[in-house]
């Protein structure tokens, strides 16, 4: 099995490259989002590689990182998500922002992904919730404090801070990330309004 592909880029389709590899082209499928940071033609680039065995083809996708291919897997083990939805998702939301959906519950998020519907997002959040920490690497602690405030057991100070920040225009991501970033600082009895205020202070850095 192909594990890794590094070469020259050849050609672009809509959802695959050629990837010259010593004179051997690999037609490789790609997320919308990992073909737009793909190199131009003829410059070098490499890929983490998924393949996939059929009775009449074999099918290689192309990820710009090992973290980015488990994420692939892992959305497959949800029932109705087959390669090209997989990679519709990871083409509308970066793995970070998938993690964050998944701990915070929040369906409307990977829905927007094309041809992901509600019934299919609900699954993907409530199949996922368990799984997902797993692959939040960096994240961890963060995904860790998303996922109390999508059970609704988080403190309310620290829900109505994410809350309040989410409301400013921040993305639930962003919001949780500072918050949880400060709360160490702010102390375990900090007021909603403290957390805000350095939540607001971690944002703007």
């Amino acid at each position: 099995m192909i594990g890794k592909l590094k070469g020259i880029v050849d050609s672009f389709g809509d959802d695959w490259l050629i990837l010259d590899v010593q004179g051997v082209g690999y037609q490789v499928h790609c997320s919308s989002r990992t073909l737009a940071a793909l190199p131009s033609v003829a410059e070098a680039t490499s890929l983490s590689i998924e393949t996939h065995v059929r009775e009449t083809e074999i099918k290689l996708f192309g990820f710009h990182s090992d973290f980015e291919r488990d994420w692939f897997r892992l959305l497959q083990n949800v029932q109705g998500v087959g390669a090209k939805v997989a990679l519709a998702i990871l083409g509308t939301l970066t793995p970070s922002d998938l993690a964050s959906a998944i701990a915070l519950q929040d369906k409307a998020m990977v829905s927007r992904a094309p041809g992901v519907g509600p019934k299919v997002a609900q699954r993907i959040v409530t199949e996922l919730k368990d799984k997902a920490p797993a692959l939040s690497g960096d994240l961890s602690g963060t995904t860790g404090l998303q996922q109390e405030i999508g059970e609704g057991v988080a403190p309310h100070a620290v829900q109505d801070a994410v809350s309040a920040l989410s409301n400013l225009g921040y993305s639930s991501q962003q919001a949780s990330s500072a918050v949880g970033a400060v709360m160490q600082e702010a102390g375990e009895d900090a007021t909603s309004a403290t957390l805000i205020r350095l939540g607001l202070r971690e944002l703007s850095r």
